[in-house]
């Protein structure tokens, strides 16, 4: 299977009658009156269409995708999902938002309604000098980022964000400002089959 574009040309045709010395004049005359807005082409000159299609490219199947999968009360853990929007959302359990808050070429996918729907507060996000800018709720993965698609995220870094998401987090709200505290989890994690929500048998 492949994906074509496929482009429309419309045709508008009018004729203009204008008293000139020569063509070159007269169509001098014409394309002044268009460009000051005296013709106008509409519908009724409408005299047909032209399609032209380029050559298509081959539709890639979703590939499961590696990604760092933090549950709130949980230890953050690599895993493995499905890469359609459908297994995403299923992973965060609902509509998805994007949140490239990181320097590095990955990005972190939540749930777009995760607070206004009161899901529990997961991690906070801190600039680089450890501030709090903001804090997740809900489940959220941290994936590679290559334009429109989510992909693995480099091994390379794998470690990094581990360690950067990897013990839950309560939270403290003290006037304005709010307090993350490391906890430990809940519960036990499952059992690390690198399989998570949007990959089922």
């Amino acid at each position: 299977m492949k994906e074509f574009e496929v482009t429309i040309t419309e045709t508008l045709q009018k004729s203009i009658t204008v008293e000139a010395a020569t063509r070159e004049e007269a169509q001098a005359m014409v394309e002044e009156m268009w460009d000051k807005g005296d013709v106008v082409l509409d519908a009724d000159h409408f005299v047909g269409a032209e399609f032209s299609c380029n050559d298509g490219q081959e539709i890639e199947a979703d590939k499961p995708i590696e990604v760092l999968l933090v549950e709130p009360g949980q230890y953050a853990r690599m895993t493995t999902i499905g890469s359609s929007l459908e297994d995403i959302q299923k992973v965060v359990g609902g509509y998805i938002q994007e949140a490239p808050f990181f320097r590095d070429p990955v990005t972190l996918v939540c749930n777009e309604e995760g607070k206004i729907s009161g899901l529990p507060l997961n991690r906070a996000i801190r600039d680089d000098d450890g501030k709090i800018i903001d804090v997740v709720a809900g489940t959220f993965f941290i994936c590679g980022a290559e334009g429109d698609h989510f992909s693995s995220i480099p091994k390379e870094l794998q470690k990094k964000y581990e360690e950067k998401f990897k013990k839950p987090e309560a939270f403290l709200k003290m006037g304005r400002s709010i307090m993350a505290i490391p906890t430990e989890p809940t519960a036990a994690n499952p059992k690390p089959d690198r399989k998570a929500p949007g990959m089922e048998l």
